[in-house]
């Protein structure tokens, strides 16, 4: 199995790995600030809740385009163009805000944008990394891809606190430079990532939106995670939700809560650098369900004690077997999706899963408004048994096995497309 050090070796996954890292922690920072600036400037929490769903909403919404995107024009290209419009809409913030004109609408404005070129970047990068790691280097290469963004989630909003402190517009140049120091590192990488070449560029716009929904719901596999993804996203974020306000309500400081966030995102990393190990070793469908069901003992405990330490082990645990879930299943779509469907298919599972997200805050609050904490966390805890019972009674997701077997079974599946084409009989020409 290619370990981290293996694949530090491989120029190109480094080059695009470290951009992409450092861009992402400044993205962290201003997804943290945005909303703080929009109170301060307004005195409002709804403003506030605005400018981060404004984040959210463009992201969402350019993930389907992207895919489309991502197939069919250069993925270098389209990634270094993210990343140099994010420089320059985040140093509009700055600038304005050294200057003493910054606007609320100004602020809306550039957090759906770069909602907007985050959402145009990840499939383009999903797209990027199956071109330059190997087959055997996708689960390591998606591990890591795991531990950069607990990274950043944990770094993020410190940093973006202390800049904030500094001033308004500090977040803001700090990311303005993170962008363009990722536009750099994004120029070492050598790979060829323009479009596969079997793929070309069809006047059907709608068809190639829906494209990567259509391949993935023809899928058994694909087709389940498409049922369970955004139900888990609902249910664990409403119970991570309703748990943090629970510690809200109890009393509990905030630098409590903050510490017991700190060791949620330790342990996320820490299980980004196990997963390599795990999902070598444990059937991907297996493993899948084990990460499903995992948050449903874990979650018993929240709903009897109202407790920063409570919350940060039940979710340590569950969140250091969640990027080994999250990377093993990446890494079987990657290797198995056409390479001509990989961006498209990318943003279609991001994007399905992703819009139940902004319902979880919703369900929690509606939940503590009718019944006590303990039943509404009970409540929560019985939704995720729901949703992990749909990979379990899936033999699509069940019969899925180890890496090295889906990879064998893939390069045997090539083998006799190449001896089928080697015996297909030549056209005989005409006249």
């Amino acid at each position: 199995m290619p370990s981290y050090r293996t694949l530090a070796r491989n120029h190109d996954f480094t080059a695009l790995w470290v951009g992409a890292t450092v861009a992402e922690l400044g993205t962290r920072v201003s997804v943290f600030a945005m909303p703080l600036v929009a109170y301060l400037m307004t005195d409002s929490a709804f403003w506030a809740a605005i400018a981060e769903a404004a984040y959210l909403i463009g992201m969402v919404g350019m993930l389907l385009p992207a895919g489309v995107i991502a197939d069919r024009r250069h993925r270098l290209r389209i990634m270094r163009f993210a990343h140099g419009s994010g420089t320059v809409l985040y140093a509009s913030l700055a600038v304005a805000g050294v200057a003493g004109m910054l606007t609320l609408p100004h602020l809306l404005l550039v957090g759906f944008l770069a909602g907007v070129l985050n959402g145009l970047f990840v499939p383009a990068e999903s797209s990027a990394i199956r071109s330059v790691v190997t087959a055997e280097e996708l689960p390591t290469a998606l591990s890591q891809q795991q531990a950069r963004q607990h990274v950043a989630a944990l770094l993020g909003g410190p940093l973006g606190g202390v800049l904030l402190g500094l001033s308004r517009w500090a977040p803001f140049a700090g990311n303005a430079l993170a962008y363009a120091t990722g536009w750099l590192l994004l120029a070492r990488v050598r790979a060829d990532l323009s479009a596969p070449a079997s793929a070309p560029d069809r006047k059907q716009p709608l068809a190639d939106l829906v494209a990567g929904l259509s391949y993935s719901w023809r899928q058994p596999f694909l087709r389940t995670l498409l049922l369970f993804s955004p139900a888990v996203n609902l249910a664990i974020n409403a119970l991570f939700f309703l748990a943090l306000l629970r510690l809200v309500e109890a009393g509990f400081p905030a630098w409590q809560i903050g510490l017991a966030e700190a060791a949620i995102g330790g342990c996320g990393i820490l299980g980004a650098l196990v997963a390599p190990w795990l999902i070598e070793r444990v059937p991907t469908g297996w493993l899948t369900i084990l990460v499903a069901w995992s948050f449903v003992p874990l979650s018993i405990p929240l709903a009897f004690y109202t407790h920063p330490a409570v919350m940060a082990l039940a979710a340590s645990v569950g969140l250091f077997l969640n990027p080994a879930g999250n990377a093993g299943i990446a890494a079987y779509r990657m290797a198995t999706v056409p390479p001509e469907l990989i961006g498209r298919v990318q943003s279609s599972a991001q994007f399905v899963s992703m819009l139940t997200i902004p319902l979880a805050p919703a369900l929690a609050g509606s939940l503590l408004a009718v019944a006590d904490g303990t039943t509404a966390v009970l409540a929560v805890s019985g939704l995720i048994a729901a949703a992990a019972l749909i990979p379990t009674l899936a033999r699509s997701v069940r019969s899925i096995p180890r890496p090295a077997e889906w990879r064998l079974s893939e390069a045997n599946e090539d083998k006799l497309d190449q001896t089928r084409a080697s015996l297909r009989p030549e056209p005989t020409p005409l006249g």
